[in-house]
């Protein structure tokens, strides 16, 4: 497939870039504009632990609806003028399509209500599940999951989504295997050629749909790879390093998107967002502190520094003493929405967003990495590049020296083990070409058994 690489940044410095104001926003289903002067929450909900076939589907569809009833009163209730809802599909869901295009039906009639008796604007983000790293090593471009996962996108379009998404897995199986026992070498192979020739397969594919449906072609996230790791370093089975490492990379693979047709808003847990969004212009989704119901994370306030939509993750219908935890989850997003909003109307956003930065920024080297003048700066090196290997690398290595200035200066402080790792990823990346050929032959040789070369065009 044909992408066209991005080569220029849409702001002329960090400093413009700020919550709420994308430079090309985004205006989809029911009178929504994102990154249009406001930011505004983005509620993710899904089942309680219950199987989803035949004889369940029904109730299925029910809690849906619930739900969805339940969001969108609270926010009616608490005079929010504007919300985004986002349905992320269980596996299930995307192996019967049929199944994910009723919800969606399902899920839009009840927005539609609102709007009509509340004049609540609403609009649907559809997250299809990458189904294919089901099967091991994964067919990426044939096969039933494939076409299972095409014709969901279609279906859901047709059923009433107005954004679509998805968090792809290419490069999953090599990077699974090559973050856990430490290779940088194969991390590096498995984001920033794995990863980056199917996102240039798989974004066209799902762009064009979305034109053909007349709906948005939102984003992707490197949820596979980067938050991956950030968890396992939350549990201390990764260094910090590493994971901030890890995160530099993924902005490069999540930019293809954007170069084979996405417009945005990027999906939520995609915290490499802020450099998508320096290059692009796109609009933003990210999660913080209010992502806290889903997975901890080191980054809960500056993660809301450059953000269009401001989301809770995803949070299981379950009943809490304030309400569902959807319709709870919903509340306290508005309230941060509100907060920024004010300062946006205040006439001085700036002020809310450096404090948002600085009080996580030193804290973390993946917080550190987050910084809007970081996320510019790494744009900016990511674009003086052509090609997608040498672009992961170069973020790669901008990421260990700005880790490394903020060590040698004082402002971030690294454990022992810590210190440590950014040693030797830098002297690993240090002995990497620009060149992959050499590249994929060792990496092959160690992992072949894990991908299927051909499944990248690399056969």
């Amino acid at each position: 497939m044909n992408t066209t690489k991005l080569r220029t940044l849409a702001y002329d410095s960090a400093d413009d870039m700020m919550f709420g104001s994308a430079v090309s926003p985004v205006t989809c289903g029911l009178g929504v504009t994102i990154g249009g002067g406001q930011v505004l929450p983005e509620v993710n909900f899904t089942l309680p632990a219950i199987s989803i076939e035949d004889d369940t589907i029904s109730e299925v569809r029910d809690q849906y609806r619930r739900m969805v009833s339940g969001i969108l009163e609270r926010a009616v209730q608490l005079d929010t003028e504007a919300i985004v809802l986002e349905f992320e599909h269980l596996f299930e869901l995307t192996q019967n399509p049929r199944w994910g295009a009723e919800i969606t039906s399902d899920i839009k009639e009840v927005m539609t209500q609102e709007r009509q008796a509340h004049g609540l604007r609403s609009a649907l983000r559809v997250t299809v599940a990458d189904i294919r790293e089901q099967v091991r090593p994964p067919l990426m471009r044939r096969g039933p999951q494939l076409e299972q996962m095409l014709e969901s996108f279609d279906a859901c379009a047709k059923a009433g989504a107005d954004i679509l998404s998805i968090e792809s897995t290419g490069g999953k199986e090599l990077f699974d295997k090559a973050v856990i026992e430490g290779d940088v070498e194969s991390v590096t192979f498995s984001m920033g050629m794995l990863a980056c020739i199917d996102m240039a397969f798989l974004w066209p594919l799902i762009t064009d749909i979305a034109r053909r449906n007349n709906v948005v072609s939102g984003g992707d996230t490197d949820c596979a790879h980067s938050n991956t790791t950030m968890q396992l370093a939350h549990q201390m089975y990764l260094p910090k390093t590493l994971a901030a490492v890890v995160r530099a990379m993924g902005a490069v693979r999540s930019l293809v998107a954007y170069e084979g047709g996405a417009v945005g808003p990027a999906k939520d847990c995609g915290y490499e967002n802020p450099v998508i969004k320096a290059i692009t212009g796109a609009p933003i989704s990210m999660e913080g502190k209010s992502s806290a119901c889903a997975h901890s994370s080191p980054m809960g306030n500056i993660a809301a520094s450059v953000c269009d939509l401001w989301s809770n993750e995803s949070v299981q219908n379950v009943k809490l003493l304030g309400g569902y935890a959807p319709e709870v989850s919903a509340e306290m997003l508005i309230y941060d929405c509100r907060l920024m909003n004010q300062a946006i109307e205040g006439g001085n956003p700036r002020a809310l967003r450096d404090l948002y930065v600085a009080s996580d920024r030193n804290r973390d080297p993946q917080a550190l990495l987050l910084d809007p003048e970081v996320c510019y700066r790494m744009a900016e090196i990511i674009v003086d590049e052509d090609d997608d290997y040498k672009r992961t690398l170069a973020a790669a290595n901008f990421a260990c020296e700005t880790i490394e200035e903020a060590t040698t200066c004082g402002e971030l402080t690294l454990e022992p083990r810590e210190r440590t790792w950014l040693s030797r990823i830098e002297n690993e990346l240090a002995e990497l070409a620009g060149d992959h050929n050499g590249a994929r032959e060792r990496i092959f040789e160690r992992y072949g058994e894990v991908y299927l070369p051909e499944e990248y065009g690399l056969d």
